[in-house]
C-alpha cells in the first residue's frame, strides 16, 4: 500500500490537489461542464483511469490490444455507485493505473499503443490521466492558484498537441465549416514559450507548436492558452488580448472548441 502510494505520488502526482478539490465540494455540485456535475466529473477520472489501465496492460502482455472502449461502455459501472463507493473506486483505479503505468516503463517508454483511434506512447499513459486530473479540476474549482499553475506547465499544452492533437479540433472545425468558414492560420503566443498554430486547410484541421513567428492572433498566460485549447477560457476575459480584429480571433476561437 505504501507502495503504490509512493508510485502514484511518483507517477501521477496532480492527483492529491484533484482529490482535495472533489472532495471539498459536494457530489451534486456544478461544474464548468455544462452537463456534468462533480459526481458525473469523479465517474468520468475512474471510467479513464479503468481504461487507460486495461489498454496499456493488454500491451504488457503482448497480445493484440482490444479496442479502446467509449465513455459510454466504461462509466455506467462507476454511476451506479453510492458517493463514498465511486469515490474510493476513483482512488483504487488511479493507485492501478500507477502500477501499470510503473510496470510498463521498466520497458521501452516510446512503445505505440493503439489508443482511440490513435496510438500513444507508454510514457503518455500517465501524463494523459495527469492531464485529465488538470482540466477537470478547473472544471470543478475554476481559476485559483492551483490551476494557473497546473496549466500553465509546458507539459500540460505538449501533451495536449502532440498526444491529444487533432481530436480537439474536431468539434470546433465541424462548427466552422457549417458556418462556411475560409481557411485560415492563427498563432497563439503565451511569454517565453512556442506559438500555438491552429489551422483549417483543405485536409481538415491541424494544431502544432513552432517557433515564435510573425503576428499572433491572440496573446495570453500560458494557462489561459492551454484553457483555450480545451474549449474552456479563464474567468477574467482580460487574460486574452488580441489586435487581429474579429474575423481572425473569432475563427479562432470558433475553432477551439474542444472535446
Amino acid at each position: 500500500m505504501v507502495r503504490t502510494a509512493r508510485l502514484t505520488d511518483q507517477l501521477i502526482p496532480e492527483w492529491t490537489a484533484f482529490h482535495d478539490a472533489l472532495t471539498a465540494r459536494r457530489p451534486d455540485h456544478g461544474t464548468a461542464c455544462e452537463a456534468w456535475t462533480v459526481r458525473d466529473i469523479a465517474a468520468h477520472q475512474a471510467g479513464n483511469a479503468d481504461e487507460l489501465a486495461r489498454i496499456l496492460g493488454a500491451h504488457l502482455e503482448g497480445g493484440p490490444v482490444p479496442p479502446t472502449r467509449s465513455f459510454e461502455e466504461r462509466e455506467p459501472r462507476y454511476h451506479e455507485l453510492d458517493d463514498r463507493a465511486l469515490e474510493r473506486a476513483l482512488a483504487e483505479r488511479i493507485a492501478e493505473l500507477a502500477v501499470v503505468v510503473d510496470r510498463a516503463m521498466d520497458g521501452d517508454p516510446d512503445a505505440l499503443v493503439p489508443w482511440t483511434g490513435r496510438r500513444m506512447r507508454v510514457r503518455w499513459f500517465a501524463e494523459h490521466m495527469r492531464e485529465e486530473l488538470v482540466i477537470h479540476r478547473w472544471d470543478i474549482v475554476g481559476d485559483d492558484e492551483t490551476s494557473g499553475r497546473l496549466l500553465g506547465e509546458p507539459w500540460f499544452t505538449e501533451h495536449s498537441v502532440v498526444a491529444v492533437g487533432r481530436p480537439l479540433l474536431v468539434r470546433g472545425y465541424q462548427r466552422w465549416s457549417s458556418g462556411g468558414g475560409e481557411p485560415f492560420t492563427a498563432r497563439l503566443r503565451v511569454p517565453g514559450g512556442d506559438d500555438l498554430i491552429v489551422s483549417v486547410g483543405d485536409a481538415g484541421p491541424s494544431v502544432e507548436l513552432g517557433e515564435v513567428a510573425g503576428a499572433a492572433v491572440l496573446e495570453s498566460d500560458a494557462a489561459a492558452r492551454a484553457l483555450l485549447l480545451w474549449g474552456r477560457q479563464p474567468a477574467d476575459p482580460s487574460r486574452l488580448r488580441s489586435q487581429a480584429g474579429p474575423a481572425a480571433l473569432g475563427a479562432a476561437r470558433r475553432l477551439l472548441a474542444g472535446y
